[in-house]
């Protein structure tokens, strides 16, 4: 059986991990994690313009995290995640060519 498609030995062809800058900060959405998949068909819908679908995907997303007690602000995971969007915004602005 041939590996999923976006996994280590099946790469999709718009993989980036091999072509990221050297300082280009990322972050990883695991399979394992429960809202992994809408949030990566809420990303493609609004790449692809289609904001009813976002919308709508959103809200989905919204109702699964209702469900489960929220990580604590002071959590260092929480924390993390917001520096490496930081971190990416002020990649962005100072690597103006690579947008």
């Amino acid at each position: 059986m041939a590996s999923p498609i976006g996994s280590k030995e099946n790469p999709s062809q718009f993989d980036v991990l091999d072509k990221l800058a050297k300082d280009e900060p990322y972050f990883v959405i695991r399979a394992q994690d429960p809202l992994s998949s809408a949030l990566v068909e809420l990303h493609a819908y609004i790449g692809a313009g289609q904001s009813g679908a976002a919308h709508n995907k959103l809200a989905e997303i919204m109702s699964l995290t209702a469900a489960r007690a929220p990580r604590p602000a002071s959590s260092p995971k929480y924390r993390e995640t917001f520096a490496i969007s930081l971190s990416m915004e002020q990649w962005r602005n100072s690597n103006p060519d690579m947008k």
